[in-house]
């Protein structure tokens, strides 16, 4: 929903949007959350999706003539029933309210002027009552600390309470040719892409075009001015046993939502034994927010396979999904010590 989101901010800009739909309610199944919008252009263009494309050339066909009067709530159930009431019997397996508005008014600007201050970074609270008899759509817009930025107070017994949280944020140390795709793919899902490598000929911007910053960076001041927090994911990919080493040192404290580590098993191993040592930790207390080998084990082979390995374990971290995903325990890393030996790693490959 986040590059959804911001091709509609881009739509709104460009100043060609005459109707608004968002998803409202949901009953049965649908294809889509609550919160799912479709921005419709005047020149037939719309940005988002309010279904899985069953609704979309109805919606869009109807949408400016419906808002002609105001904002309106329409109820279309895609169950496959040819006999009900209901429009719009397609075979989806639900029914779905969808809150059709017009552009240009106040309470429509300050619901786009919120969706942009979240891609920004700055998370917004939209609570919006739908319109209802001679009561029409009210909307009150608020920031992460509950002040309010337009509208009044928000009621509890509203009618639609949402989050606009800002993008993801992904930071990868390491700019190797492995970390292109997995920035190509953050940028697909509508994340914020940082890389951070400590060789100059490495981080570049134009070796990341998708990427929203490159750094060059070599020390603990480099996290620092990260800000590395509880929301963001975090991959540390150099192939560099030392900075490796380091940035761990570096990240695991901050206690990113995410924090990967590629390589195989005996390298990673040594690596978290020893920042456990150098932070004072224990190995258990370690490979609790680690994830090593990184990414869901989806087979394959190769940068692509293994950046669509990592994107889908975050996500699955994001969505709280993370059932089937490999994670390393201080048993482990004692038996590949034991095994290997501690000069092992330098014949290592970063390998899932």
């Amino acid at each position: 929903m986040m590059r959804e989101r911001r091709k509609i901010v881009e739509m709104w800009r460009r100043g060609v949007a005459r109707a608004l739909v968002t998803l409202v309610r949901v009953e049965g199944s649908s294809y889509r959350r609550t919160g799912a919008r479709l921005l419709v252009g005047s020149d037939g263009s719309y940005a988002g999706a309010i279904s899985g494309g069953c609704l979309e050339a109805e919606v869009l066909r109807k949408a400016q003539w419906m808002t002609r009067s105001g904002a309106v709530v329409e109820r279309y159930s895609t169950l496959f029933d040819d006999t009900a009431e209901i429009p719009y019997g397609l075979g989806c397996g639900g029914t779905v309210d969808l809150l059709i508005e017009p552009v240009g008014t106040a309470v429509f600007e300050a619901l786009m002027e919120a969706m942009e201050a979240s891609l920004r970074g700055e998370a917004r609270r939209v609570v919006t009552r739908l319109p209802d008899g001679d009561v029409g759509l009210q909307r009150t817009v608020l920031d992460e600390h509950g002040r309010v930025l337009f509208g009044e107070r928000a009621a509890s017994d509203a009618s639609f309470d949402e989050w606009l949280d800002a993008p993801q944020r992904l930071i990868l140390f390491g700019a190797g040719d492995d970390a292109q795709p997995m920035v190509k793919m953050a940028g697909l899902m509508g994340w914020n892409a940082t890389v951070v490598d400590g060789r100059p000929q490495w981080g570049r911007t134009e070796r990341f075009p998708e990427a929203a910053r490159v750094m060059v960076g070599d020390s603990f001041d480099s996290v620092k001015m990260l800000a590395i927090s509880e929301h963001d994911a975090v991959v540390v990919m150099t192939h560099s046993y030392e900075q490796d080493r380091m940035w761990l040192a570096g990240v695991m404290p901050c206690a990113p939502r995410y924090l990967g580590l590629l390589g195989a098993r005996h390298r990673s191993a040594l690596l978290v034994r020893e920042v456990a040592v150098r932070l004072g930790w224990s190995v258990e207390r370690a490979c609790s927010g680690l994830f090593a080998p990184v990414g869901l084990d989806l087979g394959g082979d190769g940068a692509e396979a293994i950046a669509l390995a990592v994107i889908a374990e975050v996500q699955a971290c994001i969505e709280g999904k993370l059932g089937i995903s490999r994670r390393m325990t201080a048993e482990m890393v004692e038996e590949q010590v034991a095994l290997g030996g501690a000069a092992r790693y330098l014949q290592g490959q970063c390998a899932l």
